[in-house]
């Protein structure tokens, strides 16, 4: 997706739309735009108590990136091939975790130890400890710097970053949350599991991403009303999933809540009404768009 928070019009809310999307949309329904195959990817909503209720950590995307430029988004991304070479876990098993991601045993424990790996990267919180009932309390320092940018710069393998550490991947403190997949239309497509975990107590975020030019905890509601504003830029994963989060009262609830939510992957599907572009998402009619011929 080749857009940026300048190049996006003028909307009565903040949703992300890319000004290129109607040529490319003519061109899938015209047969001239083969879909590219979407990578799996994760992201995970991090969420602390406020005396005002739970409060979500976002980053704001910068205007240069070619995928959803100067949107607010949570920390996440792509799943490496390296993601699935079985870090030490200490919840659930891999077979618990295909049939909730509903996939084959491989690939969601790649996209679990993505998700984990991610948020690690992008905001310095780790979900993982020494042994399945404790969380590492602090990874501020040189030493877990250096690690993070090992990471990043795939010179480091999560696995083996957590085994040289001593410590499992504790994925009992995620909760599956949504699955979104990039329409068809976009150049940039990505299969998107969302999760929710509240911070653990110690640790701290902060802005480790190349990707980000700020960071915000905000409540769901808050973030919604902005977005309602047309303040504050979003894609409608963002938006949807914050509208889900902001019912509930603690982190606690939020995470007990992600057992029963529905996984069935979200994709948009774009239909041509007599010369007009009919934009829509499954099961969520705010997103709707009908936009004229140009």
């Amino acid at each position: 997706m080749s857009s940026s928070s300048s190049s996006t019009p003028p909307a009565r809310n903040g949703q992300w739309y890319p000004p290129e999307w109607p040529e490319r949309i003519r061109a899938l329904a015209a047969g001239e735009l083969t879909p590219v195959t979407p990578r799996r990817a994760a992201t995970v909503m991090l969420l602390r108590d406020t005396p005002d209720g739970p409060a979500v950590h976002m980053l704001r995307r910068r205007a240069s990136m070619a995928f959803a430029g100067g949107a607010y988004a949570y920390p996440g991304g792509s799943v490496d091939p390296r993601d699935a070479r079985g870090a030490e876990a200490a919840g659930p098993s891999a077979a618990s975790w295909a049939e909730r991601l509903g996939t084959d045993e491989a690939t969601a424990r790649a996209i679990v130890c993505a998700a984990v790996r991610e948020t690690f990267e992008e905001s310095g919180v780790l979900l993982a400890g020494p042994d399945s009932h404790s969380v590492v309390a602090d990874t501020t320092g040189e030493d877990w710097e250096a690690d993070r940018a090992a990471l990043v710069a795939h010179e480091l393998s999560f696995a083996d970053f957590l085994d040289r550490r001593g410590l499992v991947l504790r994925d009992d403190l995620l909760g599956a949350w949504a699955r979104w997949i990039t329409p068809e239309f976009e150049a940039r497509r990505y299969d998107t599991y969302f999760f929710v975990a509240a911070l653990p107590e110690g640790q701290r975020t902060r802005n480790a991403s190349t990707e980000a030019d700020r960071t915000v905890w905000v409540r769901p509601q808050d973030a919604a009303a902005g977005y309602d504003r047309g303040e504050l830029l979003m894609m409608p994963p963002t938006i949807a999933t914050l509208r889900q989060l902001a019912p509930h009262p603690t982190a606690a609830e939020a995470l007990a809540a992600a057992g029963g939510c529905d996984l069935a992957p979200v994709l948009a599907r774009a239909d041509l009404e007599d010369g007009q572009i009919v934009l829509s998402w499954p099961g969520h009619d705010e997103f709707t768009k009908r936009i004229d011929p140009s």
